[in-house]
Protein backbone atom coordinates (compact mmCIF):
# COMPACT_ATOMS: atom_id res chain seq x y z
CA UNK A 1 0.00 0.00 0.00
CA UNK A 2 1.18 3.44 -0.83
CA UNK A 3 2.93 5.89 2.00
CA UNK A 4 1.37 8.47 3.94
CA UNK A 5 2.99 12.03 4.57
CA UNK A 6 5.04 12.24 8.24
CA UNK A 7 3.19 15.02 8.74
CA UNK A 8 -0.17 15.09 10.66
CA UNK A 9 -3.01 18.03 9.45
CA UNK A 10 -4.83 19.62 12.10
CA UNK A 11 -8.55 19.46 12.39
CA UNK A 12 -10.79 22.37 13.46
CA UNK A 13 -11.13 20.79 17.40
CA UNK A 14 -7.22 20.99 17.46
CA UNK A 15 -6.70 17.77 17.47
CA UNK A 16 -4.83 15.92 14.20
CA UNK A 17 -5.99 13.82 11.29
CA UNK A 18 -3.55 11.54 9.13
CA UNK A 19 -2.35 13.04 5.90
CA UNK A 20 -3.67 12.09 2.61
CA UNK A 21 -1.92 9.48 0.79
CA UNK A 22 1.28 10.92 -1.74
CA UNK A 23 -0.42 10.80 -5.18
CA UNK A 24 3.18 10.66 -6.40
CA UNK A 25 3.40 7.30 -4.03
CA UNK A 26 0.29 5.89 -4.99
CA UNK A 27 1.14 6.27 -8.63
CA UNK A 28 4.76 4.58 -8.31
CA UNK A 29 2.74 1.24 -6.19
CA UNK A 30 0.47 1.07 -9.71
CA UNK A 31 3.21 0.93 -12.18
CA UNK A 32 4.95 -1.44 -9.71
CA UNK A 33 1.73 -3.79 -9.91
CA UNK A 34 1.68 -3.30 -13.69
CA UNK A 35 5.42 -4.15 -14.38
CA UNK A 36 4.58 -7.61 -12.05
CA UNK A 37 2.19 -8.53 -14.23
CA UNK A 38 3.40 -8.16 -17.47
CA UNK A 39 6.11 -9.87 -16.17
CA UNK A 40 3.46 -12.59 -14.72
CA UNK A 41 1.99 -12.47 -17.86
CA UNK A 42 5.10 -12.84 -19.69
CA UNK A 43 5.99 -16.09 -17.58
CA UNK A 44 2.45 -17.60 -18.42
CA UNK A 45 2.53 -17.47 -21.45
CA UNK A 46 6.35 -18.12 -22.58
CA UNK A 47 6.61 -20.94 -20.46
CA UNK A 48 3.65 -22.50 -19.25
CA UNK A 49 0.17 -21.74 -21.27
CA UNK A 50 -0.72 -19.54 -24.13
CA UNK A 51 -4.10 -18.84 -25.74
CA UNK A 52 -4.78 -19.76 -29.53
CA UNK A 53 -7.76 -18.93 -31.59
CA UNK A 54 -9.24 -21.01 -34.80
CA UNK A 55 -9.38 -18.98 -37.71
CA UNK A 56 -9.87 -21.58 -40.45
CA UNK A 57 -11.43 -24.70 -41.31
CA UNK A 58 -8.25 -26.97 -41.70
CA UNK A 59 -8.77 -28.91 -38.89
CA UNK A 60 -12.60 -29.46 -38.37
CA UNK A 61 -13.91 -31.73 -36.97
CA UNK A 62 -12.09 -31.72 -34.45
CA UNK A 63 -11.86 -27.50 -34.64
CA UNK A 64 -13.91 -25.20 -35.72
CA UNK A 65 -13.38 -21.32 -37.12
CA UNK A 66 -14.44 -19.57 -33.80
CA UNK A 67 -12.78 -21.99 -31.61
CA UNK A 68 -10.34 -20.52 -28.49
CA UNK A 69 -7.95 -22.95 -27.08
CA UNK A 70 -5.09 -23.24 -24.47
CA UNK A 71 -1.71 -24.77 -25.82
CA UNK A 72 0.53 -26.08 -23.51
CA UNK A 73 4.02 -24.79 -23.72
CA UNK A 74 6.11 -27.45 -21.85
CA UNK A 75 5.26 -29.96 -23.66
CA UNK A 76 7.97 -30.05 -26.09
CA UNK A 77 10.73 -27.98 -24.33
CA UNK A 78 11.12 -24.61 -25.30
CA UNK A 79 13.02 -22.38 -28.00
CA UNK A 80 12.69 -18.67 -29.42
CA UNK A 81 9.28 -19.69 -30.65
CA UNK A 82 8.12 -20.10 -27.40
CA UNK A 83 8.54 -16.32 -26.46
CA UNK A 84 6.30 -13.08 -27.96
CA UNK A 85 7.53 -12.61 -31.29
CA UNK A 86 10.19 -15.12 -31.26
CA UNK A 87 12.82 -13.32 -29.13
CA UNK A 88 15.75 -15.21 -29.73
CA UNK A 89 16.75 -15.26 -26.33
CA UNK A 90 16.86 -19.20 -25.96
CA UNK A 91 19.34 -21.03 -28.01
CA UNK A 92 17.92 -23.98 -29.88
CA UNK A 93 15.68 -26.25 -27.71
CA UNK A 94 16.04 -27.04 -23.76
CA UNK A 95 14.16 -29.54 -22.56
CA UNK A 96 13.03 -30.89 -25.57
CA UNK A 97 10.83 -34.07 -26.11
CA UNK A 98 9.26 -35.56 -29.15
CA UNK A 99 5.64 -35.19 -29.73
CA UNK A 100 3.30 -38.62 -30.23
CA UNK A 101 1.84 -39.47 -33.22
CA UNK A 102 -2.03 -38.15 -33.11
CA UNK A 103 -1.27 -34.77 -31.16
CA UNK A 104 -2.47 -31.70 -32.33
CA UNK A 105 0.14 -29.40 -32.20
CA UNK A 106 0.95 -25.55 -32.73
CA UNK A 107 4.18 -24.50 -35.02
CA UNK A 108 5.41 -22.07 -36.67
CA UNK A 109 4.78 -22.87 -39.94
CA UNK A 110 7.87 -22.94 -42.72
CA UNK A 111 8.91 -21.50 -44.77
CA UNK A 112 9.16 -18.30 -42.81
CA UNK A 113 8.24 -19.51 -39.60
CA UNK A 114 6.83 -16.41 -38.84
CA UNK A 115 3.24 -17.57 -38.47
CA UNK A 116 1.45 -20.47 -36.06
CA UNK A 117 -0.24 -23.07 -37.52
CA UNK A 118 -1.96 -26.09 -36.03
CA UNK A 119 -2.59 -29.54 -37.42
CA UNK A 120 -2.17 -33.41 -36.22
CA UNK A 121 1.36 -35.33 -35.86
CA UNK A 122 1.07 -38.19 -38.84
CA UNK A 123 4.69 -38.92 -39.12
CA UNK A 124 7.61 -38.71 -36.99
CA UNK A 125 11.75 -39.43 -37.64
CA UNK A 126 11.91 -42.78 -40.03
CA UNK A 127 8.26 -43.20 -40.63
CA UNK A 128 7.13 -43.27 -44.25
CA UNK A 129 3.76 -41.82 -45.18
CA UNK A 130 1.92 -41.72 -48.25
CA UNK A 131 -1.66 -40.88 -49.37
CA UNK A 132 -3.45 -43.27 -52.03
CA UNK A 133 -6.85 -42.55 -53.34
CA UNK A 134 -7.89 -40.76 -50.39
CA UNK A 135 -6.55 -43.68 -48.01
CA UNK A 136 -3.62 -43.04 -45.81
CA UNK A 137 -0.38 -45.04 -45.51
CA UNK A 138 1.89 -45.43 -42.87
CA UNK A 139 5.11 -47.42 -43.22
CA UNK A 140 3.29 -49.53 -45.73
CA UNK A 141 0.42 -50.25 -43.76
CA UNK A 142 -3.23 -48.37 -43.98
CA UNK A 143 -4.33 -46.78 -41.34
CA UNK A 144 -7.86 -47.81 -40.29
CA UNK A 145 -10.27 -45.55 -41.89
CA UNK A 146 -14.11 -46.49 -40.95
CA UNK A 147 -17.05 -44.83 -42.03
CA UNK A 148 -19.51 -42.92 -38.80
CA UNK A 149 -22.18 -40.40 -38.79
CA UNK A 150 -21.75 -37.01 -40.44
CA UNK A 151 -20.45 -34.35 -38.84
CA UNK A 152 -23.19 -31.43 -38.73
CA UNK A 153 -21.84 -27.51 -37.62
CA UNK A 154 -24.18 -24.59 -37.46
CA UNK A 155 -24.40 -21.98 -40.56
CA UNK A 156 -23.37 -18.79 -38.89
CA UNK A 157 -21.87 -15.70 -39.22
CA UNK A 158 -17.96 -17.39 -39.01
CA UNK A 159 -19.28 -20.85 -40.96
CA UNK A 160 -20.21 -21.70 -44.17
CA UNK A 161 -20.54 -24.58 -46.36
CA UNK A 162 -17.70 -25.61 -48.19
CA UNK A 163 -19.97 -26.85 -51.50
CA UNK A 164 -23.62 -25.96 -51.79
CA UNK A 165 -24.24 -30.05 -51.80
CA UNK A 166 -23.27 -29.90 -48.12
CA UNK A 167 -25.69 -27.55 -47.37
CA UNK A 168 -29.27 -28.87 -45.32
CA UNK A 169 -31.43 -28.02 -42.67
CA UNK A 170 -31.97 -29.55 -39.13
CA UNK A 171 -35.26 -30.59 -37.14
CA UNK A 172 -36.11 -26.68 -36.34
CA UNK A 173 -35.53 -25.66 -40.26
CA UNK A 174 -32.24 -24.22 -39.29
CA UNK A 175 -29.11 -24.24 -41.63
CA UNK A 176 -26.48 -26.40 -41.31
CA UNK A 177 -23.48 -27.76 -43.27
CA UNK A 178 -23.44 -31.49 -43.38
CA UNK A 179 -20.27 -33.39 -44.14
CA UNK A 180 -19.24 -36.82 -44.69
CA UNK A 181 -16.82 -38.01 -41.63
CA UNK A 182 -14.59 -40.54 -40.85
CA UNK A 183 -12.69 -42.42 -37.78
CA UNK A 184 -8.93 -43.35 -38.22
CA UNK A 185 -7.23 -44.78 -36.07
CA UNK A 186 -3.07 -45.19 -35.87
CA UNK A 187 -0.94 -47.76 -35.14
CA UNK A 188 -0.36 -46.13 -31.35
CA UNK A 189 -3.95 -46.48 -31.01
CA UNK A 190 -4.44 -42.71 -31.12
CA UNK A 191 -8.09 -42.55 -32.06
CA UNK A 192 -9.71 -39.17 -34.68
CA UNK A 193 -12.30 -37.79 -37.19
CA UNK A 194 -11.46 -36.37 -40.48
CA UNK A 195 -13.31 -35.12 -43.19
CA UNK A 196 -13.19 -36.50 -46.92
CA UNK A 197 -15.18 -34.40 -49.03
CA UNK A 198 -14.10 -34.61 -52.59
CA UNK A 199 -11.49 -36.37 -54.72
CA UNK A 200 -8.42 -33.71 -55.05
CA UNK A 201 -4.54 -33.76 -56.03
CA UNK A 202 -4.10 -34.50 -52.45
CA UNK A 203 -5.46 -37.66 -52.28
CA UNK A 204 -2.60 -39.14 -53.87
CA UNK A 205 1.26 -38.35 -53.07
CA UNK A 206 4.86 -40.52 -53.31
CA UNK A 207 5.97 -41.82 -50.30
CA UNK A 208 7.60 -39.32 -47.85
CA UNK A 209 10.32 -40.62 -45.46
CA UNK A 210 10.07 -38.32 -42.50
CA UNK A 211 14.38 -37.22 -41.60
CA UNK A 212 15.73 -37.09 -37.94
CA UNK A 213 14.57 -34.16 -36.12
CA UNK A 214 11.13 -33.49 -37.87
CA UNK A 215 7.59 -34.67 -38.65
CA UNK A 216 4.81 -35.16 -41.01
CA UNK A 217 1.60 -32.65 -40.38
CA UNK A 218 -1.74 -33.07 -41.51
CA UNK A 219 -5.28 -30.98 -41.13
CA UNK A 220 -8.25 -33.42 -39.99
CA UNK A 221 -10.24 -31.74 -42.86
CA UNK A 222 -8.06 -33.47 -45.69
CA UNK A 223 -9.12 -31.58 -48.40
CA UNK A 224 -9.20 -28.36 -47.00
CA UNK A 225 -5.44 -28.23 -45.23
CA UNK A 226 -1.81 -27.43 -46.98
CA UNK A 227 -0.08 -29.38 -44.80
CA UNK A 228 2.99 -31.48 -45.73
CA UNK A 229 1.41 -33.07 -48.33
CA UNK A 230 2.66 -30.17 -50.04
CA UNK A 231 6.12 -28.21 -50.30
CA UNK A 232 7.03 -25.57 -48.10
CA UNK A 233 6.33 -22.73 -50.62
CA UNK A 234 4.54 -19.92 -49.53
CA UNK A 235 0.70 -20.58 -50.25
CA UNK A 236 1.05 -23.47 -50.79
CA UNK A 237 2.26 -25.95 -47.90
CA UNK A 238 4.66 -26.65 -45.25
CA UNK A 239 6.52 -29.34 -46.29
CA UNK A 240 8.28 -31.61 -43.56
CA UNK A 241 8.22 -29.35 -40.69
CA UNK A 242 11.41 -29.67 -38.20
CA UNK A 243 10.53 -30.22 -34.58
CA UNK A 244 12.73 -27.38 -33.87
CA UNK A 245 9.47 -25.03 -34.87
CA UNK A 246 7.43 -26.56 -31.89
CA UNK A 247 5.43 -23.97 -30.19
CA UNK A 248 3.17 -26.30 -27.78
CA UNK A 249 0.34 -29.36 -27.94
CA UNK A 250 -3.30 -28.04 -27.65
CA UNK A 251 -4.47 -28.93 -24.56
CA UNK A 252 -8.13 -27.85 -23.86
CA UNK A 253 -10.53 -25.92 -25.91
CA UNK A 254 -11.63 -22.67 -23.61
CA UNK A 255 -14.46 -21.01 -25.62
CA UNK A 256 -16.22 -21.06 -28.89
CA UNK A 257 -18.44 -18.84 -30.77
CA UNK A 258 -20.29 -18.47 -33.84
CA UNK A 259 -19.43 -15.02 -34.54
CA UNK A 260 -22.67 -13.57 -34.16
CA UNK A 261 -22.20 -11.71 -30.64
CA UNK A 262 -23.58 -7.91 -31.17
CA UNK A 263 -23.68 -4.64 -28.22
CA UNK A 264 -26.92 -6.95 -28.25
CA UNK A 265 -26.49 -8.56 -24.42
CA UNK A 266 -29.04 -11.38 -25.82
CA UNK A 267 -26.36 -12.63 -28.17
CA UNK A 268 -23.41 -12.72 -25.67
CA UNK A 269 -25.40 -16.16 -24.49
CA UNK A 270 -26.35 -17.27 -27.83
CA UNK A 271 -23.41 -17.03 -29.51
CA UNK A 272 -20.86 -18.87 -27.72
CA UNK A 273 -21.08 -22.80 -28.93
CA UNK A 274 -21.44 -23.97 -25.06
CA UNK A 275 -20.91 -27.69 -26.21
CA UNK A 276 -17.52 -27.03 -27.77
CA UNK A 277 -15.77 -25.55 -24.23
CA UNK A 278 -14.24 -28.08 -22.33
CA UNK A 279 -13.28 -30.62 -24.89
CA UNK A 280 -9.55 -31.84 -24.01
CA UNK A 281 -8.06 -33.44 -27.06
Amino acid sequence: MSEYNNMAETNSDGGTAEAKPDAKSEWADFTKFLVKLAIFVLIFRSFIYSPFNIPSESMQPRLVNGDYLLVSKWSYGYSRYSLPFSVPLIPGRIFASEPDAGDVVVFKAPPNSNQDYIKRVIGLPGDTVQMQNGQLYLNGNAIPKKRIEDFIIAVSDNTTCNEERFEDVDENGDAICRYPQYRETLPNGKSYNVLDLRASGADSTPPIIVPEGHMFLMGDNRDNSLDSRFPAVEGQGIGIVPQANLVGRAQVSVFSTDGSASLNPVTWFTAPRWERIGEGF
